[in-house]
């Protein structure tokens, strides 16, 4: 790590670019011995990969002198073939400002003057547009990098604040700004990287460190609502398995019903078992748990490496290798997509039970039905969204086809990996969202008995802008409102602030 670089975490993503983009304004002494690197080489008349020959299938073709400003420009041209709807303009923000970063550490020999422009677009927030499909993971991301760059040159096209689009050109001179020329290699190390792997891959992560949490409320939330036995969770039995994601759902559960009037009026029913889907949610919940800490810990890794190329040392050498292959991040978003299924997988079958008028409960959580359908048809739209997760599921990584002309003979296709985690990720959201909806209405049902401290406090935060319903109505009407309550934080915030004990 170069001088003022700041090390970039999943769980602590924007504040940490936040710093590292501030360092970068006031010293980029790296990139300036990097760059100097390059002129030195291109002065002693021998090849380098990219700097002075063609690409990819082309790399034996050498370019002359007064070609090579012509050879950076031609490859954002001629590599931006992207196609499909564009990159969410969050993650295309994300995606820039992670391109930046890597330049930052100082191995890719980007031009001063390029660099700072980049700077310039994350300051005055010109996110370009970038078409989603296009890349197959491997030489980076080539086709959507390419987009990425378009405007830096004044070509391409960037968001307006009213989500529309505009020439790339026309915003730069709305700003003040030229377009740049590139320098020699300044294409190569814009198009080389992992930045729309990594950048899908980040924003899911950071977001899915939260769900991990939520999901846990949830399960709690039904356990109360369906008068489930809390033994499960003992903590005996999961030290007796070692595994760190178990043990730490069981506890989140046990510390969410804590004081519960529910359970232990229930205590002494008779009841043997629960279902798998109660009994078994730390084993499950803890599964996930610990999948997706592995992928975080690729994602920390790659968020703090170079992986473009060739890459520029301090002593002078230009080496040409592979570190824009994608297959680390490929795997592990293939497997966090597995992962983050499997909660809406069991999600889905609490909200089943939920339904089905156990202990005490009416069946489909309304009192008349009939006339009414009641909770029935949201379970119809979970078990949509969890089957088409099975489906997004197929991992991308082991397939692979030749490009270049079978100079890249194996490809990682972890864009398509990162692409689908999104949808994964939104499927499970609203999979959780939907029970935790259900279970609200079923312990309606159970008061004058108060559910756990942490428990009754979720409840309590929903009800005060959620009515109980007892009529069909738009469901939308309280999923929506829901959606925004959970993609806010303010249920775990809430739960830290009020000293519930209780582990994110």
């Amino acid at each position: 790590m170069g001088p003022g670089m700041s090390t970039i975490h999943v769980a602590t993503l924007y504040g940490d670019l936040t710093r590292s983009l501030e360092a970068q304004r006031n010293d980029a002494s790296a990139v300036r011995e990097s760059r100097t690197r390059v002129e030195n080489a291109l002065a002693d008349g021998s090849a380098y990969y990219g700097i002075n020959t063609g690409f990819g299938a082309l790399a034996n073709e050498r370019i002359g002198p007064r070609d090579l400003e012509s050879l950076q420009r031609n490859l954002l041209f001629s590599h931006a073939v992207g196609v499909g709807r564009p990159v969410p303009r969050d993650i295309t923000r994300l995606m820039l400002q992670l391109k930046i970063h890597s330049l930052s550490l100082g191995f890719s020999g980007v031009s001063l003057s390029t660099f700072n422009q980049l700077l310039a677009l994350d300051r005055l927030d010109i996110t370009p547009v970038v078409p989603t499909r296009g890349s197959v993971g491997a030489s980076g991301d080539l086709a959507p990098l390419a987009h990425l760059s378009l405007p830096l040159i004044g070509h391409g096209e960037v968001w307006t604040e009213d989500g529309g689009r505009e020439d790339a050109a026309a915003a730069l001179e709305r700003n003040g700004l030229k377009p740049v020329t590139l320098k020699p290699k300044d294409g190569l190390s814009l198009i080389n990287g992992t930045q729309l792997m990594s950048a899908y891959g980040a924003f899911v992560l950071h977001r899915a460190l939260s769900l991990l949490s939520l999901a846990d409320v949830v399960a709690a939330t039904s356990l109360e609502a369906l008068q489930g036995s809390i033994r499960p969770f003992d903590e005996r039995i999961h030290l007796a398995r070692h595994h760190p994601g178990q043990i730490k759902v069981a506890g989140n559960v046990r510390s969410l019903l804590v004081e519960s009037e529910i359970l232990e009026s229930h205590r002494n029913c008779g009841k043997v078992q629960d279902p798998y889907s109660l009994r078994c949610v730390p084993q499950v919940h803890g599964a996930s748990r610990d999948a997706l800490q592995y992928a975080v810990g690729v994602f920390d890794i790659e968020l703090n490496s170079v992986t473009d190329n060739p890459l520029v040392f301090e002593d002078g050498d230009i080496i040409s290798g592979g570190n824009f292959h994608g297959q680390p991040l490929a795997l592990a978003l293939d497997f966090a997509a597995i992962a983050l299924a499997e909660l809406g997988s069991i999600s889905e079958r609490r909200l089943y039970l939920l339904l089905a008028g156990h202990d005490g409960l009416p069946r489909l959580l309304m009192r008349e039905t009939g006339i009414n359908s009641g909770f029935m048809i949201p379970q119809y739209t979970a078990a949509a969204l969890v089957s088409e997760n099975k489906v997004l599921c197929h991992p991308a990584s082991v397939d692979s086809i030749p490009t270049s002309l079978g100079q890249e003979d194996h490809v990682s296709m972890g864009s398509i990996s990162a692409l689908k985690i999104l949808q994964v990720f939104e499927n499970v959201e609203t999979v959780l969202a939907m029970e935790l909806l259900a279970a609200a209405q079923a312990l309606d049902y159970r008061h004058p008995l108060r559910p756990g401290k942490g428990v009754d406090l979720v409840h309590q935060i929903i009800r005060s802008s959620i009515p109980h319903r007892e009529e069909d109505y738009n469901f939308h009407d309280d999923l929506a409102p829901l959606m925004k309550l959970i993609q806010s934080g303010r249920l775990l915030d809430e739960l830290e602030s009020n000293q519930i004990l209780f582990e994110r």
